[in-house]
């Protein structure tokens, strides 16, 4: 998949907030073309597809807006991936923010009206209840809850996960560095300037993250995920079989 071709899919997936709502749209175009992780995401093939997904801390829906833009290319034969977007059985996304989930929900009324399948919910990810899931994905979201409640969080991830389930988890990779610094000041700033206060940020480094994993049972593979842009990013790609 070529940049300009995601960055066409992109622009389609921020088509689908309503017009009324610039915002939306103009943050889920930079977010989409910003963040290396998204697109990496569908050029990896790490969603199968069939695939039950929960996506929590959603924010605004952006993973499904890309998804059904990506969906509704493929079907008009205009897909330039190698690899074919996945068709989901389901897409849960979970938010604690109420205003980020009228968003998707209006997001979704606009894209695909009257569709199943796709459902989001306000909660809170360290008490709402997580479907069974074949593939979880959290991007950027578990260093805002201290560190036992990361433990849980993923305790319940790994327990709704099905056989051979993965977990796609994007964290900052803290250190002393210059690049961790900034990724946690932009991190916090942009927090609470939507107003989202917390108290500090609970971050580790990105082998801490990978032995609390695979503490846990999984089976763990590690990817960059800053390419392009000043931040110190990683994704893990965490497979889970209860077999183990």
């Amino acid at each position: 998949m070529s940049d300009a071709f995601f960055r066409t899919l992109a622009r389609e997936a921020a088509a689908g907030y309503p017009r009324r709502d610039r915002y939306a749209r103009h943050f889920a175009y930079g977010k989409l073309t910003g963040d290396p992780a998204f697109a990496h995401l569908l050029r990896a093939g790490l969603i199968p597809d069939g695939a039950r997904l929960l996506d929590l801390g959603c924010g605004q829906g952006l993973l499904a807006a890309l998804l059904l833009a990506a969906q509704a290319r493929h079907k008009r034969g205009e897909w330039n991936g190698s690899l074919p977007p996945p068709t989901l059985a389901r897409f849960t996304g979970i938010e604690l923010r109420e205003r980020e989930v009228e968003r998707a929900r209006a997001m979704l009324e606009s894209r695909a009206p009257g569709a199943t399948g796709v459902d989001f919910v306000a909660g809170d990810i360290r008490s709402t209840e997580f479907p069974h899931s074949d593939v979880v994905v959290v991007i950027d979201v578990l260093h805002y809850i201290d560190y036992d409640a990361q433990t849980e969080a993923l305790q319940r991830v790994r327990a709704a996960l099905s056989p051979r389930g993965v977990l796609l988890l994007r964290v900052g990779d803290e250190s002393t560095s210059l690049s961790y610094r900034y990724t946690a000041l932009v991190d916090w700033l942009f927090t609470r300037l939507r107003g989202h206060r917390v108290p500090r940020l609970w971050g580790r480094p990105a082998q801490a993250w990978r032995a609390e994993l695979e503490r846990l049972g999984f089976a763990v593979a590690t990817a960059p995920m800053s390419h392009g842009t000043p931040f110190a990013n990683v994704l893990l790609v965490a497979h889970y079989d209860e077999s183990r």
